[in-house]
């Protein structure tokens, strides 16, 4: 049980790394990653930020598919 919970770890590392590099690509930040220890505070807080943004909105929408769904579901029955 213990292996599936540290891929699952691993997975989500990944999953939040690439969404960095995501949002640090659409902010023209990537030069600035590549040596963290030049990345001023208002840079990553604009990341951080906007990371936070894209999850949110990206939790809303699948709150929202599963009602969608849930209500067919319902419907059907």
């Amino acid at each position: 049980m213990g292996r599936k919970k540290d891929n699952d770890a691993l997975r989500e590392g990944r999953a939040l790394d690439k969404l960095k590099w995501e949002t640090a690509e659409q902010l023209g930040l990537t030069d600035d990653l590549q040596d963290a220890d030049e990345l001023s505070v208002r840079e990553a807080g604009k990341i951080g930020g906007k990371m936070v943004r894209r999850l949110v909105k990206k939790g809303e929408e699948a709150i929202a598919r599963e009602g969608a769904r849930k209500a067919r579901k319902n419907l059907t029955e």
